[in-house]
């Protein structure tokens, strides 16, 4: 990277800052992956405020039909929902995206909100064994994957969220997953049973 020119001192303020725009958008755009902080901070100054540059990036962006989204711990330039029929249809795409069932989609939260779960934790959790094959078409659909062994006898594998997982559901981390008694208030989920 020598000779990358990070600073941009020779130029004056304003078009310093607009290059920095351009650099951080042609990264966002080349890159299929959401972009984190530390690689957009590679490419402008050192002293330059990357949220700033992300937050004047984004209202530049207002009325198009592509959209700044921060998901997955970093960014993503990304068409808007209102746009993908329409890109569908002219690139006669199928379906990008695994369409989930209501017990597919309560084995995802439950693996969201209890990972690393064990398919033993995920049984307790639903009062019935969860099929192999739910979990092997979540895997494929890349929300999940397998996680840490558990410390339990004979160390069963464990499941986790995967960064698909926070994209598809425009989630920045997995902090950002609704709390969990407002999910219960709303009768989006229940009381766990005591013991």
């Amino acid at each position: 990277m020598s000779g990358f020119d990070r600073e941009l001192a020779e130029l004056p303020p304003e078009l310093r800052w607009r290059e920095w725009l351009r650099r951080i958008e042609a990264v966002l755009f080349a890159s299929a992956e959401p972009v984190g902080r530390e690689a957009l901070a590679r490419v402008v100054g050192s002293s330059a405020p990357v949220d700033l540059l992300v937050d004047d990036l984004r209202a530049e962006l207002d009325g198009r039909p592509y959209e700044l989204a921060q998901v997955a711990g970093g960014w993503h330039l990304r068409t808007r929902p209102a746009y993908a029929e329409a890109i569908k249809v002219a690139a006669n795409l199928p379906e990008p995206r695994m369409e989930l069932s209501p017990f597919e989609t309560a084995v995802l939260a439950a693996i969201a909100y209890q990972q690393p779960v064990t398919r033993a934790g995920l049984a307790d959790v639903f009062g019935k064994e969860v099929p192999r094959d739910l979990l092997s078409r979540l895997r494929a659909a890349d929300l999940i994957a397998p996680g840490p062994r558990s410390p339990a006898p004979g160390a069963p594998y464990t499941y986790v969220t995967t960064e698909a997982f926070l994209a598809r559901f425009d989630l920045p981390t997995l902090d950002d997953l609704p709390d969990r008694e407002a999910l219960m208030d709303a009768g989006l989920e229940t009381q766990p049973d005591a013991g």
